[in-house]
């Protein structure tokens, strides 16, 4: 038997095709309220896209952890053959909502754990750094990644005077411009942490530790001028290609390892440990296996599952906390705060931020769109003396606890022996990547720039990709100066 159609309240629906008029030649009558309800709901349907990482797709999967870390950790999703439901979300960084996926872009790499302590959310991206190290240039990096205001354009020119501005920038680009700035899909891509995080374990030890999911299907790329093909044929191309993969039952995967430093290191370390633009040697600090890491079920609905899930590194449960990485403190601060603006005040009772297994005991109250809420007996203050919850330090998530000189300053990290900014950009040219790869990276680079690259931040480039490595240098201004004398030149990436 088919169901009725009814409004949002249940009450019966009369006509799903016709609205209520005065005759049939008449006008549409106010009083028509399903009418009035679907156009009022139509045009508000849409929440505001993410200001960055609007354009993403998502599943549910599960870890299961198969070694032991407990020596570092007493966060009990990371315990000894322990299982914990998640939800992902993959995304490009600068593109809107309707852009190809294919675009040159690094990757966002967003877990949710829903832990019996709560939910615990790793956010990170596809490649192990980033293009800057202070949240307080993180509103002008991503402006230069989107759009002019005059024309609404993307613009390289834009681009490049940032990169070139700001030195540090020269590792994650060179990621960008290489084979991992367009993974093949989703499922051919590694994921990281990024940032340093910190453990602790049951005795109280405290180490840093840094994140890495290991594609179990193998890192794979495409070209350029394969990705821009794509882009015109189906803009869906990664969303797509996860989904079906699922429905077919291909579940994908990836092996979770960590580096871990003992605490008293990082001082002395050859670099600043805390700098997001920098990786940790594994010969240092080799990965040490976690669990595998499965995607095992589909949203059943895109919107409510993907667009509303959010995710914010502020989630830590007991075991977990912050480390002096200045990016990740400020998206502590930044990311819920945006969920706030984007979804409303109460987005963590949404169902995919709901905790799954935690007792909620919050005196946060009211708000549009509440739904949870106390008992009344409840009292809605603390401290009170009529049985309302209180905090207890022992239970606690361990947050950002870590020894650091009181003294309020600006400043940079504090330079250890090797952080110059071009380092660790010259070692993946030179030590990393293979013949193939750095030929790929150059014609990237050149194609990108012939994009529209104008004086003087044209020279610019040039001195920032000498400085990368001097051979490299030589060979992107080479192919520029060729391309702009009328050789053939690749068409501009849109990354």
């Amino acid at each position: 038997m088919t169901k009725p159609t009814t409004t949002n309240t249940g009450t019966p629906v009369e006509s799903d095709n016709e609205s209520l008029t005065a005759g049939t030649q008449g006008p549409i009558l106010l009083h028509d309220h399903y009418l009035i309800e679907k156009l009022a709901q139509f045009n508000r349907e849409r929440v505001p896209e993410r200001i960055v990482h609007a354009k993403g797709a998502g599943a549910y999967g599960e870890l299961m952890v198969t070694n032991d870390v407990s020596r570092y950790t007493k966060a009990k999703l990371f315990q000894p053959g322990a299982r914990t439901e998640s939800l992902v979300r993959f995304s490009t960084v600068a593109g809107e909502q309707g852009s190809p996926d294919t675009w040159r872009d690094p990757r966002g790499f967003a877990v949710k754990f829903y832990t019996e302590d709560g939910n615990y959310d790793l956010v990170g991206n596809n490649t192990p750094v980033f293009f800057i190290k202070d949240p307080i240039k993180f509103p002008d990096f991503i402006r230069s990644q989107k759009r002019l205001p005059g024309n609404g354009l993307r613009d390289h020119n834009m681009q490049w005077d940032f990169w070139t501005l700001r030195p540090e920038t020269a590792h994650q680009v060179t990621w960008l411009m290489g084979d991992r700035g367009i993974p093949k899909t989703y499922r051919h891509m590694n994921g990281y942490g990024s940032h340093t995080y910190q453990w602790i374990n049951a005795a109280g030890e405290r180490f840093w530790v840094k994140y890495h999911f290991k594609t179990d299907q193998g890192v794979d790329y495409l070209t350029q001028a394969d990705a821009d093909r794509i882009a015109g044929e189906n803009a869906d191309y990664h969303r797509k290609d996860l989904w079906d993969a699922i429905e077919r039952g291909e579940f994908p995967s990836w092996t979770v390892h960590v580096q871990v430093m003992p605490v008293a290191e990082a001082e002395g370390y050859r670099f600043n440990p805390f700098d997001l633009t920098k990786v940790w040697s594994h010969k240092d600090y080799p990965l040490i296996e976690v669990g595998k890491w499965t995607l095992n079920r589909n949203p059943a609905n895109y919107f409510v599952d993907i667009e509303q899930a959010a995710f914010e590194p502020s989630n830590v449960v007991p075991g977990i906390g912050f480390s002096p990485d200045k990016m990740l403190l400020g998206r502590v601060f930044a990311y819920a705060d945006a969920h706030r603006y984007r979804i409303g005040t109460n987005y963590a009772q949404l169902p995919p931020n709901l905790p799954r297994a935690a007792e909620v005991n919050s005196y946060s109250k009211e708000g549009a769109m509440r739904y949870f809420y106390n008992d009344a007996s409840v009292p809605v203050y603390a401290p009170n003396s009529f049985g309302g919850p209180h905090a207890d330090p022992a239970l606690a998530p361990d947050g950002g606890l870590w020894e650091f000189d009181p003294t309020m300053v600006r400043a940079g990290y504090v330079e250890h022996a090797e952080d110059g900014d071009f380092t660790q950009a010259g070692t993946l040219v030179r030590e990393v990547l293979n013949d193939d790869q750095r030929d790929r990276l150059v014609s990237n680079i050149v194609g990108h720039v012939l994009g529209g690259v104008q004086e003087p931040v044209l020279s610019r480039v040039f001195e920032y990709w000498t400085n990368v490595d001097p051979d490299l240098g030589k060979r992107v201004e080479e192919g520029v100066r060729a391309g702009r004398d009328g050789a053939p030149t690749p068409p501009p990436s849109q990354g």
